[in-house]
């Protein structure tokens, strides 16, 4: 596998994997390889595969590239080992070789290298000898130990302990074949192959050979590869190139194996991620039936060891994850107000609460000019970050309009025309902005294609507002021209704005607690208008109970003392 490997700055030991043909690097996220270093050019470098030679070019970096400590202008070979620097970020170009040396294992499927795809038959009469073990459910394999037992255990238990404390596969593997070695002195060639992705191509991982002319030829056979994955045992063929179960294919008899043994590597799910493969020439000291059982053994316990470390990788991406998500919940209740406003003669109540850590509903005080404050309340479609992220954007626009345009339905068109710009894969985005005017008195409501807000006045009766006037939701169509409904606020009146986190919540049986129960619990007059909005919340939470929450909830009120 082609990759960028982090020797100094950023993560060391990160490596960034090169798949196709051509691969831009820098800071911007629009690059293949993202490198967040301020120093580093949006668009810095290009790495491109001509033919199986990799060559780079600097694309004008105000910092430039060197590859071995010289300064790269344009189209300058890159070879296996060489050491790329970017500003800080020090890199080494790993391009292991398509055939010889100890990664160089498998060609295409279908060359002679490999042999053809298919053709295996079940006709085993001339195979001088072949045993198989079936190792693909658990408890169905006993151990066996071959020739020196106590070589054997000593190695046995030192695998043991090598795989109890490794936690990467990385270093599980090379460990492994060591171990091997001593157990199986006869053996000249080890062989660690897995395939990364379940439509992938088999890769090697690891290898080993005892001798130095053994590893300027390491190749393996993909057909025998291939079967024991495919039927999940282990397989010994004491003349691999005389057994027609592989086909006789040039793909084995060109290696002149007199005998090997092979294991495939099961997970904790029964799936196979590959398989480890011991052969050698030494026809006096060819692999047993005892040795295939003690292999298979070996694979059994590299494949917990597997598991373990791919949990524990993952685990630590999800940690990495949950740590960044809890700064983005950090970041996005930072840009909610911090408190309610004080306007004589008003008084205010606000909640939110995201589903998931971060969430798309929004709500926000805008002071504007001549005394007048903007009460906005919005849904983009979906929850999580995405939402988060485009509600942050949209934020930041109703901002700037509703204190550059004095209309606020002029102001909701121009919101609606900045958003949609983007194109925001069909998200849209509904909200209601509610203007007021506390010298006259005067609400003016816009909405866009949110639920009608529900006003109470001081005898305790509810209705919805600006329902006819409602508009389409932000981002459906860019030049959509939105009106205004308006209305005197008295003294007693009482607005509500909610998502329909609120009155969509559900119950353990799944009930909805609905618009209607929603305004009948507005409009009860035991409750002052001060405390309604608490009131309001606390029967929502009381009807939901324990049932987790499946949408973000957002609800703000205001109204006239």
């Amino acid at each position: 596998m082609t990759c960028l490997r982090v020797i100094r700055g950023g993560e060391p030991g990160k490596e960034f994997d090169l798949e196709g043909r051509r691969w831009v690097i820098g800071r911007s996220p629009e690059c293949d390889v993202v490198l967040d270093v301020a120093a580093v050019s949006r668009r810095h470098v290009i790495l491109t595969d001509e033919n199986g030679q990799f060559f780079v070019q600097d694309l004008g970096s105000r910092n430039g590239t060197y590859i071995n400590n010289q300064r790269v202008d344009e189209h300058a070979p890159i070879r296996d080992g060489d050491q790329m620097l970017i500003c800080d970020m020090l890199f080494e170009f790993c391009n292991p070789p398509a055939e010889g040396g100890l990664l160089g294992l498998l060609g295409q499927a279908g060359s002679p290298l490999l042999g053809p795809p298919g053709g295996d038959t079940d006709d085993a009469s001339t195979s001088t000898i072949m045993a198989t073990l079936d190792v693909g459910q658990a408890g169905a394999m006993s151990w066996k130990l071959s020739a020196k037992p106590e070589a054997q255990i000593e190695a046995m238990i030192e695998i043991s302990t090598s795989l109890g404390k490794t936690l990467s596969v990385k270093e599980i593997l090379p460990r492994l074949l060591d171990s091997l070695f001593k157990i199986f002195v006869q053996a000249d060639r080890g062989f660690v192959i897995t395939r990364p992705k379940p439509d992938g191509p088999l890769v090697p991982v690891a290898s080993k050979a005892r001798r130095p002319d053994d590893e300027e030829n390491m190749r393996i056979s993909k057909t025998i590869v291939q079967q024991a994955m495919e039927s999940k045992k282990a397989i010994l063929s004491a003349d691999a190139s005389a057994d027609e179960r592989f086909n006789m294919a040039e793909s084995i008899t060109d290696f002149q194996i007199r005998s090997l043994i092979c294991a495939p590597l099961i997970d904790s799910e029964g799936n196979c991620l590959g398989v480890i493969q011991i052969d050698t020439r030494n026809q006096l000291s060819r692999f047993t039936d005892q040795d295939l059982h003690v292999l298979a053994g070996v694979a059994s316990q590299a494949s917990i060891a597997m598991d373990n470390a791919h949990m524990h990788e993952e685990a630590i991406k999800q940690r990495a994850l949950q740590r960044d998500l809890e700064v983005a919940s950090q970041m996005q209740h930072a840009l909610l107000p911090s408190a309610s406003p004080e306007v004589p003669g008003y008084h205010f109540f606000e909640f939110y609460e995201a589903a998931q850590q971060v969430g798309g509903d929004y709500y926000d005080y805008v002071m504007l000019s001549e005394d007048r404050f903007a009460v906005v309340v919005g849904d983009v479609a979906g929850k999580g970050v995405s939402a988060a992220i485009l509600m942050a954007k949209l934020s930041s626009d109703v901002r700037f309009w509703l204190a550059r345009e004095p209309d606020a339905a002029k102001a909701m068109g121009q919101i609606n025309a900045a958003f949609s710009r983007h194109e925001w894969d069909d998200r849209f985005v509904t909200i209601v902005v509610a203007v007021v005017d506390p010298n006259s008195k005067k609400l003016t409501l816009v909405n866009a294609g949110h639920m009608p807000p529900m006003l109470r006045n001081a005898e305790g009766e509810v209705q919805e507002i600006g329902g006819e006037q409602a508009g389409l939701p932000i981002g459906v169509i860019d030049d959509y021209q939105y009106e205004a409904y308006q209305q005197e606020l008295v003294p007693g009146d009482f607005v509500t704005i909610f998502t329909d986190g609120f009155s969509e919540a559900m119950n353990s049986a799944r009930d909805l607690y609905g618009i209607e129960r929603l305004a009948e619990v507005i409009g009860c007059k035991q409750i002052e208008t001060q405390d309604l909005g608490k009131h309001v919340l606390d029967d929502v939470r009381k009807f939901a109970g324990d049932f987790p929450q499946s949408d973000d909830m957002c609800m703000v009120c205001f109204g006239r003392t």
